[in-house]
């Protein structure tokens, strides 16, 4: 049952609202000042408040201030002495609404309902926030691993390009989301592009856009990877499997912050932060051609080099136990325990296919094995196509 808290000096206002609200269904509480009502909101939690604007002792948009600073709670302000003034500044503050009385009751039990829907979205949307921070939580404590925390939290500040390298599945992708999340363009976009999953005609389009008409399946303009990433982060992943005159483009974009549209006959200007990633060794696909050396020297002003999981070994354990909490967590069913010995098993096992493997691995056996996880349930499940 929703809880709703009513701050009014008027006895009369209270009781008619009690009345009302209990009648559709809610629970109310009621206070007749700043004081009591913000003691009531330090020990309970209201789906709406409703706060009357002219009181004794404290006034509304005081109460209003001290309550937005307490929690996400939809506010409405009430008053039958207010003005246009008084309630701009009320939205202003952070109150979801104003209604002046004498009180419409239709508009009023709209107003409320409107206001939970809004309480419910901020609430989901912390979830989700918190699920996607656990999503890209950076395990283990491993000294490569504390030396790329350390290489993060010294280079996200700036805007300094930064290429990283790595075999797949180590978590390139992670350290680049860090990068963002811990920068100053942290509240900007943060683009992916999968270099090697697009084919080498349509780069330049996804990259930089297109003008409607420019070829056969324009039917209409597109803006590119690098304009949707304005005031944020571009990620260059599998870098090493761009054309050549794919890479001749991006070279130009970031010496001059400019692109131009597929098409196009002008310079769009662009505020991006590029963050490289590749799995090839970028020095030999220059010797060979493939690459372009100052292309090369533009984005790797940071370098930083994802080891193999074999190479952190010891953050094994630390990210089995990761995986099987999460993986009980979203299929609804009680957490496995791995003993220590499968522990062991999983240390000594070669992870050609690093962090991704691994997750895969201990998804299969929370969904193949009982309660404990043995070094038995590694041998026969880790590696099943393997003698």
């Amino acid at each position: 049952m929703a809880k709703i808290l009513v701050i009014d000096d008027e006895r009369s206002i209270r009781s008619t609202l009690k009345e009302i609200l209990e009648y559709e269904g809610y629970q109310m509480d009621e206070a007749a000042d700043g004081p009591s009502a913000l003691d009531l909101a330090s020990k309970e939690k209201y789906d709406v408040v409703l706060c009357d604007i002219k009181m004794p002792q404290m006034d509304g948009i005081e109460v209003l201030d001290k309550l937005l600073a307490m929690s996400d709670t939809p506010v409405v302000m009430i008053s039958g002495h207010g003005n246009i003034e008084t309630a701009v500044d009320a939205i202003k503050r952070g109150a979801y609404d104003y209604i002046s009385k004498p009180l419409d009751l239709n508009r009023l039990l709209i107003t409320i309902r409107n206001a939970m829907e809004k309480g419910n979205l901020i609430k989901e949307t912390r979830v989700l926030k918190r699920k996607v921070s656990k999503t890209y939580e950076m395990i283990g404590e491993s000294e490569p691993i504390r030396q790329i925390r350390n290489m993060i939290e010294r280079v996200a500040p700036s805007d300094a390009r930064v290429l990283i390298t790595g075999s797949n599945g180590t978590g390139k992708e992670l350290v680049a989301r860090w990068l963002h999340e811990l920068s100053n363009r942290a509240e900007g976009p943060f683009v992916e592009v999968n270099c090697a999953a697009i084919p080498g005609e349509l780069i330049e389009s996804v990259l930089f856009g297109h003008e409607k008409g420019s070829f056969t399946s324009a039917i209409k303009q597109r803006k590119g990877d690098f304009e949707q990433a304005s005031g944020g982060t571009l990620f260059l992943d599998e870098i090493g499997d761009m054309s050549l005159a794919a890479q001749a483009k991006v070279l130009r974009a970031l010496q001059e912050n400019k692109i131009m549209r597929v098409g196009g006959e002008k310079d769009i200007p662009v505020d991006v932060r590029v963050i490289a990633a590749t799995n090839k060794n970028l020095t030999e696909e220059i010797e060979r051609r493939n690459f372009r050396e100052d292309l090369y020297h533009r984005l790797g002003v940071i370098l930083i080099h994802v080891p193999t999981l074999n190479e952190r070994a010891e953050d094994i354990p630390l990210l089995a136990k990761h995986f099987i909490q999460d993986i009980c967590e979203t299929q609804g069913k009680p957490l496995l325990v791995f003993e220590d010995e499968a522990l062991e098993a999983l240390q000594n096992i070669t992870w050609t296919g690093n962090i991704r493997e691994l997750r895969n691995v201990v998804e299969r056996l929370a969904i193949l094995c009982d309660s404990r996880i043995t070094a038995e349930d590694i041998h026969l499940y880790a590696r099943p196509l393997r003698k």
